[in-house]
C-alpha cells in the first residue's frame, strides 16, 4: 500500500498531498462477538471499539478489559493504525529510531508506518513510543494515514486552533471529513491527551470516510536568474517538502538564467546542474532564456541547456520551427510520455492515478526585450484556449499553466490576471516574469465581465531563489478547485543541502576567481560614494550628483535604448542603491558588484511629464539631508531651488532629444524612462511609479544592473573625473 499524504506525524507544519477515499469501509457486523468487560453499549466509543476489534485492529488486555479511558501512547496509536490499514508488519525495514528496538512491543507497527511514509521525523532519531498522544498529534496521524483532504477553504469553528497551531491544517482535514466535531462547538482542545476510546472513534470514523476529491501539492520557483549560490538552500527545502509529500510536483516559470557571474562563466550549465539535482518535473521559458540569440552562435547556449536537462520544457505559444538549431527538440504536441531535454506544448502527469495537464506560456514581449530572432511568439490567449481544449479532449480536467507572462504586467500585451479571467478551464497559474511576491495564492473567481467562474489560483515566488513556493490544491470529482493552501518558504535562514553544497563548490571557486579579475578598465580618480555622516554640509550620494551615479545611469540609458524599440529619454538610479566606492586603479568584477549588490534589474516605464516632476520633488524633498530615494539621472538636467518648501522645489526638467539638444519636459506628454525594478515598483516612496506599475506601464527587462554597469565602463575610452551639472541647486547661484 502506498500512502499519498506526507504531513509529518506528531510534528506537522505543512498540508498533505492526498487522494482521498478509504478502501477500508466497515459496517456494523460482528459487534456481538467481541466484548470487553469495561466497554458497555452505553459507552460513547462502543461501536468504534467493537468494530475495530472485529477487524483485528485493536486488542484488549489479558484481564478482558480495553481501558477506554486510559490515555493512549504513541506506540499504541501506531499499532492500531497499522492494523486498521492492514499493513505488512512482518517484513519491515528498521525505522531508525534509537528508542524503538526490535524487542519493543510496537516495533513492527512503527517500522511499517515509517516505511509507508506515514511516520516521518527528519530532525529526530527518536520516536518516543511511550509518550502520550495529544488530540492535535492524533489529528495529524489520522489525516495522514487515511488520506483525508481539505474539502473547502471555510474556517473551522475552533477558537483554540489558530493558524500558528502546528497541526491546524490536519485538524481542519478531520473537521471537513466529519471525523471530529471538537470538544465543544468552539474548541478542539489540541493539547489534551487522547484516550484509547477516543482514538478508536477517530480511527473508526476515518475508515468510513468516503470522498472523491483529489489533492495535489506543487512546489514552484521563478526568475532565479543564475543566483546559483542560493540553490543549495532551495534544494534542501525541496527535499523537506518531498520527504513530507513525495508526490509533490516541482516547476519553474522561467528566467532560470542570466544575471550573475555564474551565467557569464558557465552559460547556464551551473544553473542546470541544480535544476537536474532537484529533479524538476517541468519548466517554461522566460524571455532571458533567449538573450544570446543575437550572438554569433545564436541560440546554441539555450539548445545546449535544453539537451542537457533531465526534465521537459513547455511552451504552447512559442514557435521554434524557424530556427534550425531546435530541429528535433521541439514537438508542437501534448505528450503523456515526455522525454527529458525536449520541448512540448504541454504534458500529462499521472499523480496517484489522476491525470494532471501542464502547459507553458511565455510573454510576447520577448521580441522587444530579448533576442529571439527566428523564434516566434503567438498570442497567449489563443494558444491557452487550444491547450485547454486539447487536455479536455484527453479527459484531463486538472490543468496547470507555467506562465512567464507576469502577474500584473501590461494587460494590453499579456499577464496572468487576464489569462485567469479570459480562459476557462485553467486551475492553477504558476507565474513568473514580474518578480511578484505572492505570499498567498491569488484567487480569480470571476471572468473578464464579472461573471462567476470556476476558481483559478495564481502563485509566484518573487525572485533569485529567495523563496520556494508551495501550493496544496484540492479538486472535486469534476476537476474544480474546492480548497487550497499555499505559502512561500523563505530560504534566507534555511539550512543548505550538504550534497548541493558539494555540487556548488567547483562553480563557486571559479566564480570567486573571476570576481578578482580586472574588467579591463582603470580609473584615474577614486569613484567616491560619499555620505554626510550626520553633517548636512557634506556631499552625499543620497543628495548630490556624483561621477559614480552618472556612470551608472549612463549605462542604464544605453542598455535600455539598445534593448527596446521605444524612445527612452532618461535613466534614473536611487542613491540608496549605490552602496560602495571604486578605488583608483584597475577596476575588478567584484568592485562592480559591490557598488550594485542588490541584484536589481532594469525596467522601462511610461510616465507623464507631470509624474516625472512629482518624482523629482520626492527625490529632492529632504535636501540638504540625505534621502535614499535621491535620483541620479542620465539624459536629462534638473534644476531645483532648495530654499523653497518640499514639494515646490523643482524649477525645470529638460531632456536631450534626438538631435542632441535639451528640451523642456511637457507635463501632459507621456515619456519612456528607465530605472531599476525596485524604483519602478514604487520603492523609496515613489507612489507615482507604483501607480504606473499597477496600471501595467512598467516592463521589467530583467537585465542585471551590475552587468549593465560593467559593460558601460568597458565601452568608455576614459573614466570621467568630474560631474556635469545634471542636478543643480539654483538657490546657491
Amino acid at each position: 500500500m502506498k500512502k499519498k499524504t506526507m504531513s509529518k506525524v506528531f510534528n506537522a507544519t505543512l498540508a498533505t498531498t492526498a487522494v482521498v477515499g478509504s478502501a477500508f469501509l466497515v459496517t456494523p457486523a460482528q459487534a456481538e462477538s467481541i466484548s470487553f468487560s469495561d466497554v458497555k453499549e452505553s459507552n460513547d466509543h462502543y461501536v468504534a471499539i467493537t468494530e475495530l476489534a472485529s477487524l483485528g485492529a485493536i486488542n484488549g488486555y489479558a484481564d478482558g478489559t480495553f481501558k477506554p479511558n486510559a490515555q493512549i501512547t504513541r506506540g499504541q496509536a501506531a499499532t492500531i493504525v497499522a492494523k486498521a490499514l492492514k499493513l505488512d508488519t512482518k517484513n519491515v525495514v528498521k525505522p531508525g529510531f534509537t528508542d524503538v528496538p526490535e524487542t519493543h512491543d510496537h516495533y513492527a507497527a512503527i517500522a511499517a508506518l515509517k516505511a509507508e511514509g506515514i511516520l516521518f521525523t527528519p530532525d529526530e532519531d527518536t520516536f518516543k513510543p511511550n509518550e502520550f498522544v495529544t488530540r492535535a498529534e492524533m489529528a495529524t496521524l489520522i489525516a495522514r494515514a487515511f488520506d483525508l483532504n481539505r474539502e473547502n477553504n471555510d474556517a473551522i469553528p475552533f477558537e483554540d486552533v489558530t493558524a500558528d497551531v502546528i497541526h491546524a491544517d490536519n485538524i481542519k482535514r478531520l473537521y471537513d471529513n466529519k471525523v471530529t466535531a471538537g470538544t465543544s462547538k468552539t474548541t478542539f482542545s489540541p493539547d489534551q491527551y487522547v484516550t484509547r476510546g477516543q482514538a478508536a472513534t477517530f480511527i473508526y470514523k476515518a475508515l468510513n470516510v468516503e470522498s472523491t476529491s483529489f489533492e495535489l501539492t506543487l512546489m514552484h520557483s521563478n526568475d532565479t536568474h543564475s543566483w546559483v549560490e542560493n540553490a543549495p538552500k532551495r534544494a534542501q527545502a525541496v527535499k523537506d517538502v518531498r520527504a513530507l509529500r513525495p508526490d509533490a510536483l516541482l516547476f519553474d516559470a522561467g528566467d532560470m538564467t542570466t544575471g550573475t557571474l555564474y551565467f557569464n562563466e558557465f552559460k547556464g550549465q551551473a544553473d542546470l546542474a541544480f535544476f537536474n539535482y532537484m529533479k524538476y518535473d517541468a519548466v517554461t521559458f522566460g524571455n532571458h532564456e533567449f538573450d544570446n540569440g543575437s550572438s554569433e552562435e545564436g541560440h546554441q547556449v539555450l539548445v545546449d541547456y535544453i539537451k542537457s536537462a533531465e526534465f521537459p520544457f513547455l511552451s504552447a505559444n512559442i514557435d521554434f520551427s524557424g530556427d534550425a538549431k531546435f530541429t528535433g527538440l521541439f514537438s508542437d504536441l501534448i505528450s503523456s510520455e515526455p522525454e527529458n531535454g525536449k520541448i512540448y506544448n504541454g504534458i500529462v502527469k499521472e499523480v496517484n492515478g489522476e491525470k494532471v495537464g501542464i502547459f507553458g506560456l511565455t510573454t510576447e514581449e520577448t521580441v522587444d526585450i530579448s533576442s529571439p530572432n527566428d523564434v516566434k511568439f503567438e498570442n497567449y490567449l489563443d494558444e491557452a484556449e487550444k491547450a485547454v481544449k486539447a487536455f479536455e479532449s484527453m479527459g484531463v480536467d486538472k490543468i496547470i499553466v507555467l506562465s512567464h507572462l507576469g502577474f500584473d504586467d501590461d494587460a494590453k500585451v499579456d499577464n496572468d490576471l487576464e489569462l485567469a479571467k479570459r480562459v476557462d478551464g485553467i486551475d492553477v497559474i504558476v507565474g513568473g516574469h514580474s518578480h511578484t511576491q505572492l505570499s498567498k495564492p491569488v484567487v480569480i473567481a470571476e471572468d473578464e465581465n464579472g461573471a462567476e467562474k470556476d476558481t483559478t489560483l495564481i502563485v509566484q515566488a518573487y525572485q533569485y531563489s529567495d523563496y520556494l513556493g508551495t501550493l496544496d490544491v484540492t479538486f472535486n470529482d469534476k476537476g474544480v478547485v474546492v480548497a487550497y493552501d499555499g505559502e512561500l518558504i523563505s530560504l534566507a535562514n534555511y539550512a543548505a543541502d550538504p550534497e548541493a553544497v558539494k555540487l556548488l563548490t567547483p562553480y563557486k571557486e571559479q566564480v570567486e576567481k573571476v570576481g578578482t579579475t580586472e574588467i579591463g578598465v582603470s580609473t584615474e580618480l577614486k569613484l567616491d560614494n560619499p555620505r554626510t555622516n550626520g553633517d548636512d554640509t557634506n556631499p552625499s550620494v543620497r543628495k548630490n550628483e556624483t561621477i559614480l551615479g552618472n556612470l551608472i545611469t549612463d549605462g542604464m540609458l544605453a542598455k535600455a535604448k539598445s534593448f527596446t524599440n521605444k524612445e527612452v529619454i532618461m535613466a534614473l538610479q536611487n542613491g540608496g542603491g549605490i552602496r560602495a566606492a571604486i578605488e583608483a586603479g584597475p577596476i575588478t568584477v567584484k568592485e562592480v558588484i559591490t557598488v550594485l549588490p542588490f541584484g536589481n534589474t532594469l525596467s522601462i516605464m511610461d510616465v507623464t511629464g507631470e509624474e516625472l516632476k512629482a518624482a523629482f520633488e520626492v527625490s529632492l524633498s529632504k535636501y540638504p539631508s540625505e534621502n535614499g530615494g535621491f535620483l541620479h539621472v542620465s539624459g536629462a538636467k534638473v534644476e531645483f531651488d532648495s530654499s523653497k518648501p518640499a514639494g515646490e522645489r523643482v524649477v525645470s526638467i529638460s531632456y536631450k532629444d534626438a538631435t542632441g539638444n535639451y528640451v523642456a519636459l511637457e507635463a501632459s506628454k507621456t515619456y519612456t524612462v528607465t530605472t531599476n525594478a525596485f524604483t519602478a515598483k514604487g520603492g523609496d516612496g515613489f507612489t507615482m511609479f507604483a501607480k504606473a506599475y499597477e496600471e501595467g506601464r512598467v516592463t521589467d527587462l530583467g537585465l542585471s544592473d551590475w552587468e549593465n554597469f560593467r559593460e558601460h565602463l568597458q565601452s568608455l575610452k576614459e573614466i570621467p573625473t568630474e560631474i556635469e551639472g545634471r542636478i543643480v541647486d539654483i538657490s546657491s547661484k
